[in-house]
């Protein structure tokens, strides 16, 4: 499942840190997240879609991966997007 062209080209505008950036960790995990959850409502439809609930284990497993990465490189930013993206409680 992936995310329509449009909609990735908004998230990457939104977390970007510069105005060529597409693959710096914040960009990453916004569009990991928002492909978690456009793939976890589909998990919701088709339950026993088990081949899509393995991909979207491996893409929590990255995201998982990128933000300890970001905590342990760049704490600050690490809590601005924690917060924006509304991950932790």
């Amino acid at each position: 499942m992936s995310i329509a062209a449009e909609h990735k080209t908004s998230v990457i505008s939104d977390y970007r840190r510069h105005d060529t950036d597409a693959g710096s960790p914040e960009v990453q995990i916004a569009i990991l997240t928002t492909r978690i959850a456009e793939l976890t409502e589909h998990l919701k439809e088709h339950r026993k879609d088990f081949a899509s609930r393995r991909g979207l284990l491996m893409m929590v497993g990255k995201r998982n991966r990128l933000l300890r990465y970001l905590a342990r490189t760049k704490r600050e930013q690490y809590l601005e997007l924690i917060k924006r993206l509304g991950l932790r409680k």
